[in-house]
């Protein structure tokens, strides 16, 4: 990785987490321009939604480490 890269990385990182969620939106679609990702109205509202309640402590987050730990285990049965 460049060390331009890890700059513009560090710093998008510090950035609010609706910035950070358009930057990761536009990136998205930049990379098939072909068929430009786009995210519905209703989606774009559903995202500040859970951010919204992320950020004000409603919803508990559960490490991803945990998630795939417990979805593999779901498919072993």
């Amino acid at each position: 990785m460049s060390p331009r890269t890890e700059t513009i990385m560090k710093e998008a990182l510090q950035l609010p987490r609706e910035a950070r969620a358009l930057i990761a939106e536009k990136l998205l679609e930049s990379l098939d321009l072909d068929e430009p990702f786009e995210i519905s109205e209703e989606w774009s509202q559903e995202i500040a939604r859970r951010c919204r309640e992320i950020d004000q402590g409603k919803v508990e987050l559960i490490p991803g480490d945990q998630v795939l730990k417990e979805a593999a285990e779901g498919l072993k049965g």
